[in-house]
């Protein structure tokens, strides 16, 4: 936990340093021909889906590795990464619509990428309810519910593929013109360095929090 503490400065200041480069780049990059300035959206839209699978997948990970072993620091990765995967996934779920007003002509369609990151987010919701809410024992179906919304990962990447959509596809990302391509690419380092030293902020703050009530409880006794 040492080198992590030694990191986590580092990580969030080259993040902040990024976001604070990032409209820069972003207003210099050429406009998309058909939807124009909105399509702007795309560097904050994208990165931010990127971050919330990064963090889906911490959670759901740790959350398998507090099944197997019952180790609290797993438990403690996996209640940070749901927190950051509803962060991240409400800011995903925000400028989606904001895009799709333009692209689209409506806020909302029951498209199938839409429709299962929104399962997906609620899922990490209810992990975060049965955490607060479910009572002693409750970390443990939480964990099974955060292996759950971390299998969506997958459907949520290939739903563009595996059923008709409207949504663009994920080869938009592979074909964007070089003038689009570095922004792009600079976002989602930023999002990806600030999710990871959240993270770990987050995680140790969980495991400083079970410490104190451990040692309250102790008193108590």
């Amino acid at each position: 936990m040492r080198t992590a503490e030694r990191v986590v400065p580092v990580l969030l200041l080259v993040a902040a340093i990024m976001f604070v480069r990032a409209p820069f780049l972003i207003d210099a990059a050429p406009e998309e021909s058909t939807m124009g300035l909105v399509q702007k959206i795309f560097y904050f839209h994208v990165p931010a889906a990127m971050a919330t699978f990064a963090a889906a997948f911490a959670c759901g990970l740790a959350s398998a590795a507090f099944l197997w072993r019952r180790r609290p620091m797993a438990d403690h990765v996996a209640l940070a990464g749901a927190e950051l995967a509803v962060l991240f996934g409400l800011i995903v779920l925000v400028t989606g619509p904001l895009w799709a007003r333009k692209a689209w002509g409506v806020w909302w369609q029951w498209d199938a990428r839409l429709t299962i990151t929104l399962v997906m987010w609620m899922v990490f919701i209810a992990y975060l309810m049965l955490r607060r809410f479910g009572g002693p024992g409750s970390e443990v179906l939480a964990a099974a519910v955060g292996v759950f919304g971390m299998a969506l990962v997958p459907f949520v990447y290939l739903s563009v593929t595996l059923w008709r959509t409207i949504h663009p596809t994920t080869n938009v990302i592979w074909t964007l013109s070089p003038g689009m391509r570095e922004p792009f690419w600079w976002c989602t380092a930023a999002f990806l360095l600030l999710c990871t030293g959240l993270l770990l902020v987050r995680a140790r703050l969980e495991a400083t929090r079970a410490a104190l009530e451990r040692e309250c409880l102790a008193v108590e006794e």
